[in-house]
C-alpha cells in the first residue's frame, strides 16, 4: 500500500498499478510488431537501393506495415497504462487520468459530491477483492480508488484518505448491494 497513494499537503495520489500480466501480454504483441516492421524495412531498403521495384513490393509493404501497426499499437497501449486519481482539497477537485504513451484522458470532477469513503467487496467467497470507493449521493458515479485482496489494507487505505479529506470511512463489506 505504500507505493498506492502519496499525500503532499492537502493533494493526495493514488496509483492503481497495472498488473504485470498485462504488461507480460505486451511483450508478444510488440515482438510480432516488431518483426513485421522490421521485414517491411528490409524490402524498403532493397527496393531504395536497387535491387527491387517499389512497384512490385508496393502490395506486401503496405498490407505488412498496417498489421505491424495494429498488432503493435495494442502492444504499446498494454504496456504503458497507468490509472491515477487525484484528490485536490485545496481545489476541491478529483481528476482521475488514464494513461498510455503520450495519451493522456483526464475527466474532472467536483469532491464536493462525493461524501464518504466505502469498502465494499465482489461476495466471492473463493477470491474475494475488497474495494475503497470514493461514494457520494444517488446518482453520483462512485470512484474505485484502489482493490486489495485483504481488508486490513483495504481499511487502512480508506481511513487514510478519510483523515486526510475528513471524510467518513464505510465498510459495507458483507451487505447486500442496493437496487440503483
Amino acid at each position: 500500500m505504500a507505493g498506492a497513494m502519496s499525500v503532499d499537503g492537502s493533494i493526495v495520489r493514488i496509483d492503481r498499478p497495472m498488473p504485470w500480466v498485462g504488461r507480460l501480454l505486451s511483450l508478444p504483441l510488440l515482438a510480432a510488431s516488431g518483426y513485421l516492421l522490421w521485414n517491411v524495412a528490409l524490402g524498403l531498403r532493397q527496393d531504395f537501393s536497387g535491387f527491387g521495384r517499389l512497384a512490385d513490393d508496393l502490395v506486401p509493404v503496405l498490407v505488412f506495415t498496417g498489421l505491424g501497426l495494429l498488432v503493435g499499437i495494442p502492444g504499446v497501449i498494454l504496456l504503458t497504462f497507468r490509472y491515477f486519481v487525484v484528490l485536490n482539497e485545496t481545489l476541491r477537485q478529483i481528476v482521475i487520468t488514464r494513461q498510455f504513451g503520450p495519451l493522456n484522458i483526464r475527466k474532472h470532477r467536483d469532491l464536493a459530491d462525493y461524501h464518504f469513503i466505502s469498502i465494499t467487496d465482489d461476495c466471492d467467497p473463493e477470491l474475494t477483492a475488497y474495494d475503497v470507493n470514493l461514494c457520494g449521493n444517488r446518482g453520483t458515479e462512485p470512484i474505485t480508488l484502489m482493490s486489495f485482496t485483504r481488508r486490513e489494507e483495504a481499511n487502512s487505505l480508506a481511513n487514510e484518505i478519510g483523515r486526510v479529506l475528513k471524510l467518513p470511512a464505510r465498510d459495507y463489506v458483507g451487505t447486500e448491494p442496493d437496487a440503483d
